[in-house]
């Protein structure tokens, strides 16, 4: 019995060891699982900030792509707009060149006459004395005037009219004491406008006194 006795204490000491230790490591097994939730959060963080970057990336292109859009919708634009003002101007540009051709034509026509006229009192001026063909050459005289009128030419009145330097073109200057300063006494050539503006200045003989 007295051999027995000492064996109790060492087994209670044991256990107690053996117990710290398991204590030991279950603590250790409950830090490890109390970390364990902030190994997980982590890469749920980087996969929203990852979303997050896509979303921003997938908004810009469909902005570009937007932009795109309007950017050839406005250059379709405006190759439409630069295609019918160039229809436009040449239309203007042929409907001009047709009225200048239309004119021409009228004009031609009735100087053609006056062309004919001439033709044939060349050819009968043999049989025409001196009356007759003076008669002939007044006629064709007032066609031709006629024709240039109904095309809005005007001859530029002269003699007796006070000089005017923007019709009237002064080739000789003679002294009379009769007639005032500047009075045309003689015209060298006709003048002529044509509406509001001189198309060619009539040539004069203008007075000057002594």
């Amino acid at each position: 019995m007295c051999t027995n006795q000492p064996v109790g204490p060492r087994k209670g000491l044991a256990s107690l060891l053996l117990k710290g230790r398991r204590t030991a490591k279950e603590d250790r097994q409950d830090m490890s699982t109390e970390q364990q939730p902030f190994n997980v959060e982590q890469p749920s963080a980087e996969s929203d900030a990852q979303v997050s970057v896509d979303a921003r990336i997938a908004s810009l292109e469909a902005q570009l792509a937007q932009a795109r859009k309007e950017a050839t919708e406005n250059w379709n634009k405006y190759l439409r707009q630069q295609a019918e003002w160039d229809n436009f101007r040449k239309r203007q540009e042929r409907m001009v060149t047709d009225r200048i051709q239309q004119q021409k034509k009228s004009l031609f026509k009735n100087i053609l006459e006056v062309m004919d006229n001439v033709e044939r009192a060349l050819t009968y001026q043999d049989t025409m004395d001196k009356e007759q063909l003076q008669q002939t050459l007044r006629m064709l005289m007032w066609q031709m005037s006629e024709v240039l009128r109904g095309e809005g030419l005007t001859p530029i009145p002269t003699i007796g009219e006070t000089f005017n330097p923007y019709v009237h073109e002064a080739v000789e200057a003679i002294e009379n004491g009769e007639k005032p300063d500047n009075t045309i006494l003689e015209e060298l050539r006709k003048g002529y406008t044509l509406g509001e503006e001189t198309l060619r200045p009539a040539r004069v003989k203008v007075s000057v006194g002594k």
